[in-house]
């Protein structure tokens, strides 16, 4: 069962203007050290950025929210599998409201897709409820 979707669109060149201006405030306000040390070892050092600033306001949108209601940046955070698969994790008010949200009998289970095509990054969320001990295939 969907729980929620999301999706969003960011300009990359955006991303690298707020970079500009704001540098380690803005990097420390809105990710997480290992969305950091990700973006930061990349060729396209904005378009890392702008990719993971989708997916945090698509999941946002995903669960109900959007960034309000005490939702913090850092409560969401993509990181890469070793396939390079993104993985959207969620902490602090986030999880609480994705457990809210969750029937019970369920485990919440968060799809992520992640692309860019400069100046555009996209993401989308897929938030499931999928029955605990089912299956996955």
């Amino acid at each position: 069962m969907i729980l929620g979707i999301g999706t969003d669109l960011c300009n990359i060149e955006r991303i690298q203007d707020t970079l500009d201006r704001f540098g380690d405030r803005f990097r420390n306000r809105v990710f997480t050290e290992i969305e950091q040390r990700k973006a930061e070892r990349r060729k396209d050092v904005a378009g890392t950025y702008a990719k993971r600033w989708a997916a945090k306001e698509a999941c946002s949108k995903a669960l109900g929210t959007g960034l309000r209601m005490g939702i913090a940046w850092k409560d969401m955070s993509v990181r890469n599998m070793r396939t390079g698969q993104p993985v959207m994790e969620v902490t602090g008010w986030a999880a609480e409201r994705l457990a809210e949200m969750t029937p019970e009998g369920h485990e919440a289970v968060i799809h992520v897709t992640l692309t860019d095509d400069h100046p555009w990054a996209q993401a989308m969320v897929v938030i499931e409820a999928r029955p605990i001990g089912a299956s996955t295939t």
